[in-house]
Parts: C-alpha cells; structure tokens; sequence
C-alpha cells in the first residue's frame, strides 16, 4: 500500500514538472513572440490625429540623421504632412532601402511640407553634437513654409524656445509617421551630401558608410589623416592633425 501511494505521489510529481516546463515554455514563446511583434509595428497617424482633433494643427514631426558618424554634417529635418494625403509605404528611415527612401522623399515633399538644416562638423565639434540637434531641430520648426501649431520630436529632448509647443516621443520615427517622413528627409539629404564629399576626398569610403565609424573608415583614417569634415572632437579623433586640402569650400559648392 505504502508503495503504491509513493508510486502515484511520483508520478504526480512528474506530470506537475512536466505542466510547469510546458507552462515556462508557452509563456517564453509568448515573450519572445511579443517583443518580435513589437519590431514590426510600423509608425502610425495616432498622435497627430489626437493633436488635430484638439485643434493643434498643423502637427510637425523632427527628426535627425548622422549623429554617431565620425565625419560629415548632423542633418534635421521638420516635416509637416497632408493628412489627407499621406504617402504609403512611410517608416523608420532606417529599416528602408535607399531606393524607397528616395521614392518616398519625392512624394513626401510633393504632397507635405519640409525644412532641412545641416550643422557642419565644425559645429558639432564647437558645441557638442546635442547641443548641435537640438539647434537643428529648433530652426527646422522655425523654417517651415507652414508655421505648425505643434511638434512631435524624435528622442528624449524638446529644444528649446521652439515657436510652438512639442513633445519628445523615444522610437518616435516608429511611432509617428510625420517623425517617419522627417528621418527620410534627413536620411535621404545626409546621404546626398556624404556622396559629394566621397567625390572631394576620395579614399575614406564615404560612398559606403556615410562617415560611420567602420573597420574601413577607421584603417584610412590612419592611413590619409582626417579631411575637414571628420568631427574632431570625437573619439579617435582627437589629438590628430587634420589634412589641408581639398578644401570645405568645394564642399559646400557642391552641397549647396
């Protein structure tokens, strides 16, 4: 008798362990469905649609792109879009290919509003490349053809003494389209230009990284030197001697 009840006690202790790891690995499959799910949402008109229903339009949406690279400009751009007629096919600048960027900066431009600012590496190296956005963002608001009622901001920070009151939405090119539509703007313009510079200063591979800090950026920075546009300031960087020609002149014929 005794041997039975420890026999059936046994095997309800296995049929429980068995329940509990299939439980563990049904709630895992949850989990990591869930946080793959959550990659996949694309940027929405929610935002904006709840600021025009309380009569803030238009809504702006400010973005930045080339933060992180070693050289070339920060570009921001502020995009105001026709809630009517909204380019499809809008997301994060970066899960694009170049050639949808290009399509949909053209239908972007053609159908909304946009501003672009660009602040040189001698800017960003001045004042630090926050403080360097931040301006950006505050005179891509100001350099709209439509004066927004509100903006929408990429990332932690409102700038400051913006011409209309703003939130900072993290992910938010993710989230919003008009963040979405501004990240192309920027995207497309900052590619444009570190392919001019590829032409001017040959050698770094700017055609391919756009200034980032690649294994084959890094190598002919020591192998040429920085040029005019690497961000001096930045890590590995500082302490070297910056080349002398050619020129930010021809850059900015070029770019302008």
């Amino acid at each position: 008798m005794t041997s039975k009840i420890h026999d059936g006690s046994n095997k309800f202790s296995k049929q429980r362990l068995q329940l509990t790891i299939k439980n563990f690995l049904s709630w895992r499959h949850k989990r990591y469905a869930i946080v793959n799910y959550s990659t996949l949402i694309a940027p929405d008109f929610t935002h904006e649609s709840t600021l025009l229903a309380r009569g803030l339009g238009p809504v702006a949406g400010v973005d930045e792109a080339g933060r992180g690279p070693l050289a070339g400009p920060v570009v921001v751009a502020a995009c105001i879009l026709n809630p009517t007629n909204i380019p499809l096919g809008l997301n994060d600048s970066k899960k694009l290919t170049p050639a949808k960027r290009e399509v949909l900066y053209e239908a972007i431009l053609a159908t909304g509003h946009g501003a672009v600012v660009t602040l040189s590496a001698q800017t960003i190296d001045a004042i630090n490349i926050r403080e360097a956005t931040l301006r950006g963002m505050r005179e891509a608001v100001i350099g709209l053809e439509l004066p927004p009622a509100y903006a929408l901001i990429d990332g932690r920070d409102v700038p400051p003494n913006l011409p209309c009151p703003a939130e900072a939405l993290i992910k938010g090119d993710a989230r919003s389209l008009s963040i979405a539509a501004a990240s192309i703007i920027a995207k497309v313009t900052r590619d444009r230009m570190m392919l001019r510079a590829s032409e001017i200063w040959p050698g770094y591979g700017f055609e391919r990284h756009m200034g980032y800090g690649t294994p084959e950026h890094l190598e002919a920075i020591k192998r040429l030197g920085p040029c005019p546009i690497h961000r001096m300031s930045f890590a590995p960087l500082k302490g070297l001697k910056e080349v002398a020609v050619p020129s930010l002149r021809a850059y900015a014929k070029q770019s302008s």
